[in-house]
């Protein structure tokens, strides 16, 4: 494997980086400025390991001033451009991002282990919700009541507006630094809100050349801040009053330490998942497998959308069981910068070893490994089914309980739909489920009792650029994301009632 590294050439980021003993360091914007700090995060690319930059951690009296600063002007800075300006201050970010790509591409890959087809589809994404962004605005509207309808307001009416909490914070997640980082901003800011971005520590780069761009584009520099803290260090800055919002993406788990330490505020939180799939005796057997497996292995199943639970009826069960390993088997594990590379790393050891630990359980419970389940090396893992005969066990799976961040499921047969619909609700999570078949009277049925956020009939589940709302029930989230529905939780509701009385606007018989 050749020697992992950065490279960071176009003068546009000269300021955001520094060379300090032939590492990149990487300087936090707040306060208004790009600032170096001594103490800093380590950042291992999950490639092989190596430490490929370090990023600088302000210390409290900076994010002091800095929260001081978006909080009591840089809110109203952003609130007072008109919505048509910050329409083309994000056109121009989205051109930066197009001039740029190759390094965002590049930055991916080595930073987040994604590999290059799932980085350069990331860089994609992201430049297209920038582009869809004029989109957000069917949801910033309002309504007129008049007072004519009770007595108790007679000679009055009211307009019902929406407008900008003041400042956001969002939390990214490590498995989509640079699309979550852009999605959060675009919804935030077309209402006109201030924004603060706490990037993931497991890799940081993507969101911080992000604001980069974002300030080369024209937004005002005391309207945003990117504060990278370690996550135990957060609940700080989650806390805060002068922080309206908190939008979220990550576990149920860190989802849970935030909801501890908000206070009252507006919360957005897209968390823990782990979706199933359930296949139809009439299935289409080959493109339901393909997709499966997809949604199982794609960026080595480190997606809270990611395929863990596969439910087949009793008829399809033995062929479509050989077709998914078939699958499955034809995925190649290895180096991301590798373009023929369909799995690459998971994002740290420990994510590893949570897998493996999983798998041991599964056998002692006496469970079979159909396909997979070894270690390769360093961060690698194959792709991996585990079989499950007997529904008392698999209630008692880690696999079923939790959500194992890694390219594994496990899969099992039902005989009716009622089974499978108690197989599918009685996990914790209810962020999506996918359903492979034709009959349309049986997934009807499906669509109505999963208790899911997103129901994705013949194909596997992937929120994509939010086109389409997505988000969880139960241990999977609050609110929504996607486009134009996530303003809705960036906004209030303000009403204003005019009292004409004794005006002589009204003369009721």
């Amino acid at each position: 494997m050749d020697p992992v590294g950065l490279t960071l050439k176009s003068e546009v980021f000269k300021d955001v980086f520094k060379l300090e003993d032939d590492v990149l360091v990487f300087k936090a914007f707040v306060n208004g400025e790009w600032s170096d700090y001594p103490t800093r995060i380590n950042v291992r690319s999950p490639i092989d390991g190596s430490l490929i930059a370090k990023v600088a951690v302000p210390d409290w009296e900076s994010i002091d001033r800095g929260l001081d600063l978006i909080s009591i002007k840089g809110r109203w800075t952003i609130r007072n451009i008109p919505g048509e300006r910050r329409l083309r201050i994000i056109d121009r970010i989205a051109e930066l991002m197009e001039k740029y790509r190759e390094e965002l591409v590049e930055t991916l890959i080595v930073d987040a282990g994604k590999p290059v087809r799932a980085a350069a589809s990331e860089v994609e994404a992201s430049i297209d919700r920038l582009r869809k962004a004029s989109f957000d605005l069917r949801k910033i509207e309002g309504d007129y009541i008049p007072g004519d309808w009770s007595i108790h307001t007679l000679e009055s009416e009211a307009i019902v507006r929406r407008e900008p909490y003041g400042v956001v914070l969002a939390i990214i997640p490590f498995n989509y630094p640079l699309f979550d980082t852009v999605n959060k901003f675009v919804y935030s800011i077309i209402p006109g809100n201030a924004f603060i971005v706490k990037p993931p520590s497991h890799d940081p780069l993507t969101s911080i050349l992000f604001v980069k761009l974002v300030l080369e584009a024209g937004f005002p520099k005391d309207s945003i801040a990117i504060i990278p803290l370690p996550g135990r260090e957060a609940s700080k800055l989650v806390a805060d009053r002068r922080i309206h919002v908190i939008s979220l993406t990550g576990s149920t788990k860190t989802g849970l330490e935030v909801m501890r330490n908000a206070g009252i505020k507006q919360l957005i939180m897209e968390l823990g998942g782990g979706d199933p799939a359930i296949v139809l005796a009439d299935a289409e057997i080959s493109m339901a497998a393909q997709k499966t497996a997809m949604g199982i292995a794609s960026y080595a199943g480190q997606r809270c959308d990611a395929v863990k639970l596969v439910i087949v009826e009793e008829p399809i069960y033995e062929e479509f069981k050989k077709a998914l390993v078939e699958e499955l088997s034809k995925l190649k594990v290895g180096d991301p910068r590798d373009k023929t590379t369909d799995v690459g790393p998971l994002i740290d050891e420990s994510s590893v070893n949570d897998m493996l630990e999983a798998i041991r359980e599964a056998e002692a419970y006496g469970c079979k490994i159909l396909y997979g389940g070894r270690r390769l090396n360093g961060n690698y893992v194959e792709p991996t089914l585990i079989e499950v005969t007997e529904k008392g066990v698999l209630k008692l799976l880690k696999l079923y309980r939790d959500e194992v961040f890694a390219p594994i499921a496990v899969i099992t047969k039902f005989r009716d739909l009622d089974e499978a619909i108690e197989i599918a609700n009685n996990r914790r999570y209810g962020l999506d489920a996918a359903i492979f078949g034709k009959d349309i009277d049986k997934i009807r049925k499906l669509i109505r009792f999963l208790e899911v956020g997103a129901v994705y009939i013949n194909e596997y589940p992937r929120h994509g650029i939010g086109y389409y709302p997505f988000g969880g029930r139960k241990d999977s989230g609050i609110g929504r994301e996607g486009i134009g529905y996530s303003t809705e939780y960036v906004t209030a509701t303000k009403s204003i009632i005019y009292n004409y009385r004794g005006k002589g606007i009204w003369e009721y018989l």
